[in-house]
């Protein structure tokens, strides 16, 4: 099966690290969490519970986009897990591999703010869903590479509709 580069996108809460981990030990392939690669300053922002802005989030997202291109070049297939909630910042990811998957993971906004409610540990506040709402450009299948996916369903189920989704587009 020829597996795609990857990137398990939403906003904050819907569940891009737990479905992506889950995703890249299906499929072999090499994890990227897109949070441990923002810039001190843009975590203490969030962390305080101040959006991001575009250009907070530019120097990130080339970062992300050379972590694709390097797993590509070293054909290494990569899921990554982040945010990507608009055309433009999907845009740029693709600049690392033009032919990037999209898992949008789509929910509603009180069952995604009851999910942040319960973490721990993470520094995006549930402030902040309302501004990550806001932000999102839902992609569309009809001009992106996308499978969006309803997340109140479990995470297994999940997992098999994407594996479904690679193995029909790869046959």
């Amino acid at each position: 099966m020829n597996i795609p580069n990857i990137v398990v996108m939403g906003v904050a809460g819907c569940g891009k690290s737990s479905l992506g981990q889950a995703l890249a030990a299906a499929l072999s392939s090499v994890y990227i969490e897109g949070d441990s690669f923002h810039p001190p300053e843009n975590i203490a922002r969030m962390a305080a519970g101040t959006p991001l802005t575009d250009a907070d989030r530019a120097g990130w997202l080339t970062v992300l986009a050379n972590q694709l291109a390097r797993g590509k070049a070293q054909g290494q297939s990569v899921v990554l897990a982040c945010s990507a909630l608009k055309q433009s910042y999907r845009d740029t990811l693709r600049r690392g591999d033009p032919q990037l998957l999209f898992v949008h993971l789509a929910g509603s906004k009180p069952l995604i703010a009851g999910r942040m409610a319960a973490r721990s540990a993470h520094f995006m506040p549930t402030s902040l869903l309302d501004s990550q709402f806001a932000d999102l450009e839902a992609p569309h299948p009809a001009s992106e590479n996308v499978i969006t996916l309803d997340i109140s369903q479990p995470l297994p189920d999940l997992l098999q509709q994407v594996l479904q989704h690679i193995s029909q587009r790869t046959s």
